[in-house]
């Protein structure tokens, strides 16, 4: 039995969330599937000891960019839908940056929304603790990273990590040889190594993305 429904935990700072994102928006419009989006923070998740969490800076890049997601989902989960597609396609593939605010106000602006709702959900505490609560959910489970489907009968997978997302048809036999995991619920890795070449394909694919992090450096200057 196919799913009805499915909870796709991303960061918007990830790209290969992003590649999965576009595949499962693929599914969706073939098949109808709902898609759920929630959150999960690879700073938080990447958080070395002695540093502060991401809850605990004034602006936190991905944090905060789900904080307007979660902002935005209170009043519709289409909202957030947009949101993270015009601001997944703005950093991973024209290369800007929005996870700077004043960029993400001019991505609610081009959504026709209110480009105060920046700091309307800055400003909002019960938004941070929003995506903590959804963050912790997927890590006391055993997830470690984005995409994470969580899926109506308990069961969740890791990925699938993807470079070019299938469209159509192919798209939807992606799908279902996902689903048939669900099956063997003690299946837990199946991996195919990455060869030069697919190395090389990765940082094409993702040089918008590696022109546009400048987080590394800026996040280790910061205690």
């Amino acid at each position: 039995m196919k799913p009805a429904w499915v909870d796709f935990h991303f960061d918007v700072m990830c790209p290969w969330a992003y590649q999965a994102s576009v595949w499962i928006r693929e599914v969706r419009a073939a098949t109808g599937l709902e898609v759920r989006w929630r959150f999960f923070s690879l700073e938080e998740i990447n958080r070395k000891e002695g540093k502060k969490h991401p809850w605990e800076r004034p602006w936190s890049y991905g944090w905060s960019m789900m904080r307007i997601g979660a902002y935005l989902r209170r009043i519709d989960m289409d909202l957030l839908d947009r949101w993270y597609w015009a601001a997944g396609t703005a950093l991973h593939v024209e290369g800007r940056k929005p996870h700077e605010p004043a960029v993400a106000r001019m991505l609610l602006d081009s959504l026709g929304l209110d480009p105060r709702i920046v700091d309307l959900a800055i400003a909002d505490p019960t938004t941070s603790d929003e995506v903590l609560t959804e963050h912790t959910t997927v890590v006391d489970f055993g997830f470690f990273g984005v995409p994470t489907l969580a899926f109506e009968d308990g069961q969740g997978l890791f990925g699938p990590v993807l470079l070019d997302p299938p469209k159509g048809a192919a798209a939807v036999r992606l799908w279902e040889n996902v689903c048939g995991w669900l099956e063997f619920p003690h299946v837990y890795e199946l991996k195919r190594p990455k060869s030069r070449a697919d190395l090389e394909l990765i940082a094409r694919t993702f040089a918008p993305y590696l022109e546009a992090r400048d987080w590394v450096t800026i996040q280790r200057e910061a205690p």
